[in-house]
């Protein structure tokens, strides 16, 4: 696909700039501005007032809403104007004011949004970020440089992530939170500096996870954080209950990528 699609429906006051690739059925409203490198995947609705700059991707059916800035030059002191990237899945909500920039090499190279996530009014997602699928970030969330969001995550209100941060899935953060160490899946946490509290029980419910499955996750909540082991320790006995329960795994990969330790 090169070009802007004959189909696509861009206002008269909008700033498409030549190289911009539009898609079918795209929506560009007034005062927007597209940069040469952008590509727009089909049926994605971009409301009035919005930036996307650099080499950044998005896919189809997002629908972008005023005043939000997509792939614009990081905050990152060490950035020099490298070509670095900012992909975008299909089907998000990026509301107004949201800014997600690109990435830095010193990071990848990359900072990347899955499919089917919200992020609401206000949210940053720093360079070099890592966002999977079905997310919501609610109003003012803030994600440093490096941070990992893995499916499923729910952030609330004025909450901060630290840098390099790993947020495992299924995971719910209370608003207000500050996170500075890694949150293994299926944890409600909140605080400053943010403690667990249990596991997402009704989240996995709605979910559809069977009764067997949470169970096992609450004895693997409980290991962690109540057996007084160390990490060390419990991982053979997660490892056991991964064996009959698939769900439990998540916690290994999470283990596997964690280098900041975990909430306590």
């Amino acid at each position: 696909m090169q070009g802007i699609d004959s189909s696509a429906k861009i206002s008269p006051l909008a700033v498409i700039e030549d190289g911009a690739t539009i898609g079918a059925n795209v929506e560009i409203g007034p005062f927007c501005v597209i940069g040469k490198d952008v590509k727009i995947g089909a049926r994605t609705k971009i409301h009035s007032h919005v930036v996307i700059q650099g080499d950044t991707q998005i896919g189809e059916d997002n629908q972008i809403f005023q005043f939000a800035s997509i792939g614009e030059i990081n905050q990152d002191l060490k950035y020099q104007g490298e070509p670095t990237k900012t992909i975008i899945g299909d089907r998000n909500r990026i509301r107004e004011s949201v800014t997600i920039h690109r990435g830095t090499v010193q990071g990848g190279g990359i900072t990347k949004v899955g499919d089917d996530n919200l992020f609401m009014i206000n949210c940053h997602i720093a360079h070099d970020c890592t966002i999977g699928n079905r997310c919501i970030i609610a109003n003012n969330g803030t994600l440093a440089g490096h941070v990992t969001l893995d499916d499923f995550v729910i952030v609330g209100g004025m909450s901060a992530i630290h840098q390099f941060v790993v947020i495992g899935s299924h995971v719910m953060l209370g608003g207000g939170s500050m996170v500075s160490q890694d949150v293994p899946p299926y944890v409600m946490a909140q605080g400053n500096h943010a403690q667990p509290f249990g596991v997402n029980l009704e989240g996995l419910k709605r979910r559809g996870f069977e009764k067997a499955t949470m169970h096992a996750i609450r004895n693997v909540y409980k290991l962690i954080y109540r057996s007084g082991k160390t990490l060390e320790e419990v991982i053979p006995e997660i490892e056991q209950y991964a064996k009959t329960e698939a769900a439990v795994s998540l916690f290994l990969d999470f283990f596997k990528r964690s280098t900041r330790g975990i909430i306590r």
